[in-house]
């Protein structure tokens, strides 16, 4: 029901905003770019006299012939400067086509990866890592039998999402609410195991950014890997808090030994890890990040395979059983992403993000405060909404401020923090046909603006003096 609310909220404010727009704002084309507009149209042209221009845009100009400036693209023309916003999304139209798109590459990365599963859940593999987690997550999972094949599959969730592998993570995850779907008496409402498990699963704890990384990188940053620590704490907070919030509505008890060890053992871990890290640099940190979680990968379908060679299982036949159920998968929740990234695309092409962004920048300008972090708001705002616009916001941020400003930094923590909180849901509670998702979403942004919050102090704390 909270879903249905929220899409039906996005719906609204974006038709909304879109007329006030095109009656008070003058932006007559907002109506064909909600419906029928393409990411890369012109949406607004601004001109003004070369004389009149900014002259360091005019020297831009005379040796570039155009130059990105801010949300604007400025090219010469004539005796004119023409400045350009070009639209950010696709519309609806071409939304439902990106959906579908999106939903047939899955089907690739999910029929491998539940194949593999399948293998190794018929090899025993399954079992042996749901024995070995069971006594930490029995407790946080009290409704979920010792044994059951679905803490095996949720640590491997988690463990993916540890090393930032978002191909395998996924496949792993939606096997895991298949299996806890089994335990479910409700089959339209979400149990406390899945709250508890998607809860954590959205707060994405992570260790290394890679894409992060690999986008600063590209940008010419001058660090990086700068942004790993702060992305890494703001994870781990959000963790905790997802965790604390989903226990106390479940009336867990998170101070038992077990769940104290493993949080403090899980903490040693991390603290080695960036320690040895601080020690690299920035192309030791990539080339570590990608043979520790490429290796992990080979590492995981080696072990499979031998392990069920062993066992003397018919290998290729359980990789097809698990493969045709990741199909099925794929196609099961194309109805769920075309209706959460359309409402998506309307609240950004309608101009409601760009509305949301002046308030804010505006609020705290009237209260005196540092208004730098606005800046790299953007990228925070839609995350939870998109995680494809959501880096594109960061490279555009990077674009108009630098890529060692403030701002830019901010937008990569914001960018390797948390997941894509209604693409999570749209996509797990949609592959079992969960209807009532109970405080699942609420409890998934709350600890959303926590991780804000958190990544907003440790930039100012890491990152202060940058401009």
């Amino acid at each position: 029901m909270a879903l249905s609310r929220i899409w039906s909220a996005f719906i609204i404010v974006s038709i909304i905003v879109a007329v006030i727009q095109f009656v008070a704002g003058g932006q007559k084309q907002v109506f064909s770019s909600m419906v029928i507009g393409k990411r890369g149209d012109s949406v607004r042209v601004k001109e003004m006299a070369v004389t009149a221009a900014d002259p360091a845009l005019v020297a831009a100009l005379d040796t570039a012939g155009r130059v990105k400036q801010g949300d604007l693209v400025y090219r010469r023309e004539a005796d004119k400067v023409v400045g350009v916003t070009v639209q950010a999304a696709n519309g609806i139209v071409d939304t439902c086509w990106d959906a579908v798109d999106l939903c047939l590459k899955l089907i690739g990365i999910l029929a491998l990866f539940m194949g593999f599963m399948s293998i190794a859940e018929k090899a025993g593999g399954i079992h042996l890592l749901s024995r070995i987690i069971g006594p930490f997550f029995s407790k946080l999972f009290p409704e979920v039998p010792k044994g059951h094949p679905a803490m095996g599959h949720m640590i491997m969730n988690f463990s993916a999402n540890l090393l930032g592998l978002d191909n395998a993570a996924t496949p792993f995850g939606l096997k895991a609410m298949q299996s806890l779907q089994e335990l479910n008496p409700k089959k339209e409402v979400a149990s406390n195991a899945q709250i508890m498990f998607l809860c954590l699963h959205a707060a994405g704890f992570n260790l290394i950014p890679v894409s992060v990384i690999a986008i600063r990188a590209a940008q010419h940053a001058s660090d990086p890997t700068d942004v790993f620590l702060p992305c890494m704490i703001v994870t781990f907070v959000g963790t905790m808090t997802a965790m604390f919030i989903v226990s106390l509505r479940q009336k867990i008890n998170l101070l038992q030994p077990v769940i104290i060890m493993w949080i403090a053992g899980i903490s040693a871990v991390v603290a080695l890890l960036v320690w040895y890290l601080t020690t690299l640099d920035a192309n030791g940190v990539q080339f570590f990040s990608s043979v520790l979680s490429n290796g992990l990968i080979l590492l995981v379908f080696l072990l499979t395979v031998l392990g069920a060679v062993y066992k003397k299982i018919d290998v290729f036949d359980a990789f097809i059983d698990g493969a045709k159920n990741g199909f099925e998968t794929a196609i099961r929740i194309i109805p769920y992403l075309v209706g959460i990234l359309v409402a998506v695309s309307m609240l950004r092409t309608s101009g409601t993000f760009d509305v949301i962004m002046d308030g804010i920048r505006n609020f705290f300008a009237f209260l005196g405060a540092d208004t730098r972090f606005v800046d790299g708001l953007p990228t925070a705002l839609i995350r939870p909404l998109s995680g494809g616009a959501a880096r594109g916001m960061m490279v555009s941020t990077m674009m108009a401020n630098g890529p060692d400003s403030f701002a830019s930094r901010l937008s990569g923590i914001f960018q390797g923090a948390a997941d894509t909180t209604f693409y999570v849901v749209a996509v797990y509670f949609g592959s079992v046909s969960i209807k009532n998702t109970r405080y699942a979403i609420g409890t998934m942004l709350l600890a959303d603006l926590v991780c804000v919050i958190t990544a907003i102090i440790l930039a100012y704390l890491f990152f202060g003096g940058s401009a």
